[in-house]
């Protein structure tokens, strides 16, 4: 089940996902977290936006930033949570990002997502910073990459 670039088809389906995904965190937060307020279209307009199943069950934001590509999201459908597909996706960022000829993955996930840091830092990722932005406090990490044969 290989990601495939999202298209406006699959608009509906990914908020769905996003909003189920992230539901689960509304009560720990002031405010609903970012992706779930996040603009999808233009991510799909860019081909920035990588989605699995059909509908859509999982998906996957990438952007290139400088030596980096960026994961802005990951999501998963609750009923799909635990069964791999995010550590496919996941697979997939540092499958691509060694493609483009980067040398690094970042990311970055809310503070109070203690969930989330636990699997990126058992993914190999390590915490490089911690700052507020847009009222948002965020934990950045990083996954340094090396290229394979």
């Amino acid at each position: 089940m290989d990601p495939r670039p999202a298209t406006a088809a699959d608009l509906p389906a990914i908020r769905e996902v996003v909003g189920t995904a992230y539901a689960r965190y509304l009560s720990r937060m002031d405010q609903p977290p970012a992706p779930m307020l996040a603009d999808y279209g233009a991510a799909v307009d860019a081909g920035q936006l990588w989605v699995t199943g059909r509908p859509v069950t999982g998906l996957i934001e990438l952007t290139e930033a400088g030596d980096a590509l960026h994961v802005g999201n990951v999501a998963v459908r609750p009923g799909s949570q635990g069964t791999g597909l995010g550590r496919l996706l996941m697979d997939f960022a540092e499958r691509r990002a060694i493609l483009l000829g980067l040398t690094r993955l970042s990311l970055y996930t809310n503070e109070v997502m203690t969930e989330n840091q636990a699997i990126y830092a058992h993914l190999g990722y390590r915490e490089v910073g911690r700052h507020t932005d847009d009222g948002y406090r965020r934990v950045y990490m990083e996954k340094l990459l090396v290229a394979r044969a």
